[in-house]
C-alpha cells in the first residue's frame, strides 16, 4: 500500500503556530500529528509515501528523512508555486493502480487498510472517507412548499450531514483530470468527475476524526488524543506509543 501524503500547505487557520513551523510538524501530546500518521500507516501495512512538501519544506525532510524512523520508505516532491489541495498529484510519476491520499495533518481512528481495500474491492475512481457530524439549531424550524404553505415544523432539530476526513483511496484513472503545474483543490476534480458521470464513493467509517484546523479545534483534539490514545495508536502502531522518554517530555514542555 502506497500512501501521498499532501504536505505543503501554511495551515494558516492554525497561526501563530504555523508561521515558522509546518502544520504536519506541530504536537499533538508528544508526537508530531504527521509522526502519529505515519505509525498508523506502518501498523496498517503501508509500505511507501510520497509526500508533496512546500512550505518550511526542510523541516519536514529534516524530521523524517528517508522514513527509516517511521518504518515507511519516504520520497518527496516540492511544490514551486502553490498547486492546491489535490494539484500536486500530477507532478508525481510510477504511481501504483491504486493509492491512498490524504493530508498531512490528519487525526483519525480509521482502519487506513479497511478502507484501502474497500476501495480496490469494489472498483471505485475515487473513494472519500466521511465522518458523519451533526449540527443542533436552538430554533423551531419551518417547512415550506412553492407558495409558502407550511407543510412541516421542527422544533430544534439535530441535523446531519457527512464531511470528508482528508483522506482518499484514487485509482491511477484519475490522475487523467489533473493538469500538470496547474492548481487544483479537491472539490474542483470531485464536481469535473461528477460533471463527467465518474461519480466518487463515499465510505462511512466507525471511527473517531478530530478537525485541527483552528487553535480551539487543536486544543482539544490534544485533550482527546491524550485521552484515548491506546485508540489512535495501538500497540503495534508505533515504538513511540511507548511511555514518553525524558526527551519527549522534554518537548512537550516547551510547546
Amino acid at each position: 500500500m502506497h500512501a501521498v501524503i499532501l504536505a505543503g500547505g501554511r495551515g494558516q487557520r492554525l497561526a501563530p503556530y504555523t508561521i515558522s513551523f509546518p502544520k504536519p510538524l506541530v504536537p499533538v501530546d508528544d508526537m508530531p500529528i504527521l509522526e502519529i500518521v505515519f505509525c498508523q500507516l506502518a501498523a496498517a501495512g503501508c509500505t511507501s509515501a510520497t509526500l508533496a512538501v512546500g512550505h518550511l519544506a526542510e523541516l519536514i525532510i529534516s524530521f523524517f528523512g528517508n522514513g527509516e524512523k517511521v518504518g515507511i520508505d519516504l520520497q518527496y516532491v516540492r511544490e514551486d508555486k502553490p498547486l492546491g489541495t489535490v494539484g500536486p498529484l500530477a507532478m508525481l510519476e510510477n504511481l501504483p493502480e491504486s493509492f491512498l491520499v490524504m493530508n498531512g495533518d490528519v487525526l483519525t481512528t480509521l482502519n487506513y487498510r479497511q478502507f484501502f481495500e474497500t476501495h480496490v474491492a469494489e472498483g471505485h475512481e475515487v473513494t472519500i472517507a466521511c465522518h458523519r457530524k451533526t449540527t443542533r439549531i436552538d430554533l423551531g424550524v419551518v417547512e415550506c412548499d412553492e407558495s409558502f404553505r407550511v407543510t412541516g415544523y421542527r422544533e430544534k432539530p439535530s441535523l446531519p450531514y457527512d464531511v470528508s476526513m482528508g483522506v482518499y483511496a484514487f485509482s491511477r484513472s484519475v490522475l487523467d483530470l489533473i493538469p500538470r503545474g496547474q492548481y487544483l483543490d479537491f472539490p474542483d476534480l470531485i464536481l469535473k468527475m461528477i460533471s463527467q458521470g465518474r461519480n466518487p464513493k463515499a465510505y462511512l467509517p466507525d471511527a473517531m476524526w478530530l478537525d485541527i484546523g483552528r487553535i480551539e479545534d487543536y486544543a482539544n483534539a490534544t485533550s482527546v488524543f491524550i485521552e484515548h490514545r491506546d485508540k489512535f495508536l495501538p500497540p503495534n502502531a508505533c515504538s513511540t506509543n511507548d511511555p514518553p522518554t525524558d526527551s519527549r517530555l522534554a518537548a512537550r514542555g516547551t510547546r
